[in-house]
């Protein structure tokens, strides 16, 4: 009989045994004994942002969840990261608590009287460099790690979408309490970047990404440019972008008309290319942005001073003149008539407008209404300043087209006081526009007078009818503005 109790009593023990076995205790828990932040007090102007962090001790706890509270949500808010944003004049106590054991540490704010910014911004540069330009991309894009290095926290979102060949890439840079860090957000395999598809698949993986999306958007749009001139009429022309990766592709006015339609609305396009300032150009893009920056000529070798640009674009409200600004002042610092110039020390000069698209209906009907019965053309485009210095003739067979001076061709046919009541409109378009006395043609190697130029081009057509003139008949310009009146 005492065996068989033995032989349950043990049948019980090694059932025990497994069934602790299978179940394992609990790992004994580290309870959270003090928070701290990198901040014990702050000050900011309005409408600035800043993240704290916050420690936990040990830093083993097993609850590491904070909670975030602002004492005055009026002055100051704080996210569940951390991100403080500066509201309006005043002090606020931010404060984080832990879920386990409600440990707390605070930071006083203090919000002073600053230029309001809007609450967000989003910037998507364009890089489309599978071209000639592919040596200035990684340059350029270093600089834009530099000029965002002095974005403070500011609510913005910064995207550089760069095609130099091999395998493109969109990346995101952000300024993570003074530290500038970039994220891959997509790479994508040889394409052509100057294609709509391909441009609206990048489009969308910014502005139509709820992590982008903002209160304004700004564009840049970096690569060769050739104004209005739809491709191909010769063997160079283009009217923005190229990529030479598969072929020689371009994309027409009409066509980055087609990908803006998909867009948001920006405050700002800044084309980084040559000739883009034309009155062609800003009037098809009136409905898309409320200003198109850029030259009406060359562009400078290097291109934009991204280093001094990229803080322009989210530091102001109306950001196109500081963008505008900040591209031409650090070629006028260095201008010196052209004397020594490479891409490394350009010398030569920069001109660059601003242009309210607004007004540019307005400027399209009272030009209708003021042009003369007829022109002498050819006479027209030996008289107006031609911001287009390569060598020909017309037609482009040579690679000329003709980028004439828009207020200096309406003066020339229009009398006083048309040209008088015109000439306001048009000032009330320019938001800004300067150049150095000089510019340097790559195409003729050389430097020429930038003496009465007024920053916006428009085309004058031959006599022959040529291939260009008939394009020029598509624009919506030539339709708006009456030229068909004169024979054009």
């Amino acid at each position: 009989m005492r065996t068989k109790l033995d032989f349950l009593l043990w049948i019980c023990f090694f059932v025990l045994f497994v069934a602790c076995e299978d179940h394992p205790q609990e790992p004994d828990i580290v309870a959270v004994t003090s928070v701290t932040l990198n901040e014990s007090a702050l000050s900011l102007k309005e409408g600035r942002n800043v993240t704290l962090s916050a420690t936990i001790t040990p830093d083993d706890a097993t609850n590491q969840n904070v909670i975030w509270k602002s004492s005055d949500p009026d002055i100051a808010t704080v996210d569940t990261n951390g991100k403080i944003r500066a509201l309006k004049p005043g002090t606020a106590t931010i404060t984080v608590i832990t879920e386990d054991g409600g440990k707390t540490a605070t930071c006083t704010v203090t919000v002073e009287p600053g230029d309001p910014l809007k609450s967000s911004r989003t910037v998507l540069v364009y890089v489309a460099a599978d071209n000639t330009l592919s040596g200035f991309a990684l340059p350029d894009f270093e600089e834009m790690k530099v000029g965002m290095a002095k974005v403070e926290d500011v609510d913005v979102n910064f995207l550089v979408y760069i095609d130099k060949g091999g395998s493109p890439q969109l990346l995101e840079l952000k300024n993570e309490n003074g530290t500038v860090v970039e994220k891959v957000v997509k790479t994508y395999s040889s394409r052509n970047s100057v294609g709509v598809s391909e441009t609206q698949e990048v489009f969308a993986a910014v502005f139509s990404n709820t992590q982008y999306q903002a209160d304004s958007y700004g564009l840049v749009y970096w690569s060769h440019g050739d104004g209005w001139l739809p491709y191909p009429l010769g063997a160079n022309t283009r009217w923005v972008g190229q990529d030479i990766g598969n072929g020689d592709k371009r994309m027409n006015i009409s066509e980055f008309v087609e990908i803006l339609e998909t867009a948001p609305h920006f405050d700002f396009i800044l084309f980084d290319a040559c000739f883009m300032q034309s009155v062609e150009v800003a009037y098809e893009l009136r409905d898309y942005t409320d200003y198109c920056i850029g030259s009406p000529t060359e562009i400078p070798g290097p291109g934009a001073s991204y280093d001094e640009l990229v803080p322009a674009m989210f530091f102001s409200e109306d950001a196109a003149v500081d963008i505008a600004k900040a591209y031409y002042e650090p070629y006028a610092a260095k201008y010196d008539e052209g004397n020594g110039i490479s891409n490394t020390n350009w010398t030569g000069g920069a001109s660059v407008c601003a242009l309210r698209t607004e007004p540019l209906v307005d400027l399209a009907v009272f030009t209708k209404q003021i042009l003369p019965g007829t022109v002498d053309n050819a006479s027209l485009r030996k008289s107006v300043f031609d911001y287009d210095k390569r060598r020909g003739s017309d037609g482009y067979q040579d690679g000329h087209v003709g980028y004439y001076d828009l207020v200096g061709m309406m003066r020339m046919i229009t009398d006083d006081n048309a040209y008088e009541a015109w000439k306001q409109i048009f000032n009330s378009a320019v938001a800004y526009w300067v150049t150095t006395p000089m510019n340097f043609s790559g195409f003729s190697q050389s430097m020429f007078s930038m003496e009465g130029t007024n920053g916006v081009s428009c085309y004058i057509p031959s006599t022959s009818n040529t291939a260009t003139d008939k394009a020029y008949r598509s624009t919506e310009w030539y339709t708006s503005a009456g030229f068909e009146k004169l024979g054009w």
